[in-house]
């Protein structure tokens, strides 16, 4: 008699798969975290990566155990993307009390739009029409979201400029993780990021003279949420999605986390879409994902 495959084998050729949706739904609850934290964006920033980075302790150590030896030549990598990541968490964490938790991140999940014209001006990588289509329609799409702000008194569009600023410093931790990631293994990479970034932003915090303890239960609960759900599990998730999905599937997938968190903020912080902000908010997502489409390598 034939035996049948057993129900773990196909439940496992569906993790990755699971994964990654936790891992968008985990980060797209990262603006909530912030709101509800209510507390200076680097500090907000300081919590979420400093007790991921204790929580990775562990699995840090044993990889270390098996891993190559480090040099100092290959540090250089990690601390240029810790402070990219510091710089993008305080201008993110801050432009989500600013703005609509949906609009901060959209506007810094343009970081696409940014490594593209990066690569095009830097490195003369040759960039497709597809890409200039999706740059049209990203620019078009932000102009209507910002214009809805702009319309605001009490914003005036500044927390959806910092959103947009986070995004060009996103890119940046993605431009140097992509040479980075030729020396370091993600664990150890992901780790000393984490490390660097923790400290970069407590020197934040400290020097513009912001309270890290006094807050109320609600907020410390609030970091913790935003360390484990959407830091460690949302980026882990991914992470595992990207060992067993190629990255053509993973990258534009990612782009449902500005939708997860606009749906999430309706019942959750009270924030409506307007019909502005969800024209704006599908040309953006369009466009990005065009950028995305026109820079896949083809396969070998």
């Amino acid at each position: 008699m034939t035996s049948q495959p057993s129900s773990p084998t196909i439940n496992r050729a569906w993790l990755p798969y699971i994964a990654l949706v936790f891992g968008v739904i985990a980060l797209g609850f990262s603006a909530m975290f912030v709101r509800w934290a209510n507390a200076p964006g680097p500090v907000v920033g300081f919590y979420r990566i400093g007790i991921s980075t204790l929580i990775l302790v562990p699995f840090f150590i044993a990889r270390r155990r098996k891993g190559a030896k480090i040099t100092w030549g290959i540090m250089i990598f990690p601390i240029l993307g810790g402070i990219l990541t510091a710089l993008d968490f305080s201008f993110w964490n801050t432009a989500v009390n600013f703005t609509t938790a949906a609009n901060a991140t959209l506007l810094a999940n343009t970081a696409p739009l940014w490594v593209a014209l990066f690569a095009w001006l830097v490195w003369k990588e040759y960039l497709k029409t597809a890409f200039w289509l999706g740059l049209l329609l990203t620019l078009a799409g932000a102009a209507i979201v910002l214009g809805t702000d702009f319309l605001n008194e009490s914003t005036l569009g500044i927390g959806d400029l910092m959103a947009i600023t986070a995004g060009v410093f996103y890119a940046g931790y993605f431009l140097v993780t992509q040479r980075g990631r030729n020396h370091w293994d993600t664990l150890s990479y992901i780790w000393f990021v984490g490390l660097v970034s923790g400290i970069c932003l407590l020197g934040i915090s400290l020097g513009l003279d912001m309270n890290l303890t006094g807050y109320p239960l609600q907020t410390y609960l609030a970091f913790l949420g935003a360390a484990v759900v959407s830091q460690t599990g949302g980026y882990l998730a991914v992470g595992y999605a990207l060992g067993h999905l190629p990255a053509s599937l993973v990258a534009p997938t990612m782009l449902g986390q500005p939708v997860v968190t606009a749906l999430l903020a309706i019942p959750l912080l009270g924030e409506p879409l307007q019909a502005a902000q969800i024209i704006g908010g599908l040309a953006v997502l369009a466009g990005i994902y065009l950028v995305h489409a026109s820079r896949e390598k083809p396969s070998i």
